[in-house]
């Protein structure tokens, strides 16, 4: 990418969910604002986010995986206004990339995930898991693209999103993408967007728990799913806690 971006518009594939007017206000010195990441061969380095403000953020993040190396990230995306994360990764053989990544929030903000993975040679892994949770006017995005170069044998990706939506004002958009030019691949993507499971809430209330409790503890279940492959830890308590706090203005 050269240093002074063209000004992108939703009529760009990858910006295509954004918010419009945000985009107006960016500049090529903001879209040019990359953070790069070098992981080690054999290395492994695990990276959280907790992202969003009152104030759009644009948050870019270029990581290369060298041999036998493992990258993980893992972002809790609640901000109060248009809130982006953009990963760019390069998988080097027999690397893994890991993302865990919750869209939370009421509003009318767009909150959204971009990753692009090169799976560049032989033997690498990427898992992507991505939840959203939304209400009033609020979006959630992800836009994930999976590339698998020719001599890229044996790659295993997945990425998977769901979406609930607790109003009928709030909306999600996914834009899975494979482009695979290898034979001895396994690549999957999945995606549903709906509401609760009201027939889960109403097993849980018949069986003594509030409504509002049993709603909740489906969203909690729901929402841990991003963060599963962090194991019970202290950091990804710390994520889940922050992206329930989230729900105190939802209409649960």
């Amino acid at each position: 990418m050269s240093a002074l971006a063209a000004i992108p518009t939703t009529h760009d594939e990858d910006w295509r969910y954004a918010d419009a007017a945000v985009l107006a206000t960016l500049t090529p010195d903001k879209l040019a604002n990359w953070k790069t990441v070098d992981i080690a061969p054999g290395k492994t380095q695990r990276h959280t986010m907790v992202v969003g403000s009152a104030a759009p953020e644009l948050h870019r993040i270029r990581i290369q995986v060298a041999e036998g190396a493992r990258a993980e990230m893992f972002v809790v995306n609640n901000g109060a206004a248009y809130t982006r994360v953009e990963v760019e990764v390069r998988l080097a053989k027999g690397a893994h990339f890991e993302f865990g990544g919750v869209t939370i929030g009421g509003g009318d903000a767009t909150r959204e995930f971009v990753t692009r993975v090169d799976h560049a040679e032989p033997e690498a892994t990427s898992s992507q898991i991505i939840r959203s949770v939304h209400w009033g006017q609020a979006i959630g995005n992800f836009l994930g693209r999976i590339e698998v170069a020719r001599d890229a044998q044996k790659t295993d990706a997945e990425q998977n999103f769901r979406a609930i939506l607790l109003e009928k004002g709030a909306s999600a958009n996914t834009k899975p993408e494979l482009e695979i030019f290898a034979d001895d691949v396994k690549c999957a993507h999945g995606a549903a967007i709906g509401q609760l499971d009201q027939q889960a809430a109403f097993y849980m209330a018949a069986r003594g728990l509030p409504p509002e409790v049993a709603r909740k503890l489906l969203v909690q279940a729901f929402v841990a799913d991003a963060f599963t492959a962090m194991g019970e830890d202290g950091e990804s308590a710390r994520l889940l806690d922050t992206a329930l706090a989230t729900l105190g203005e939802a209409a649960l």
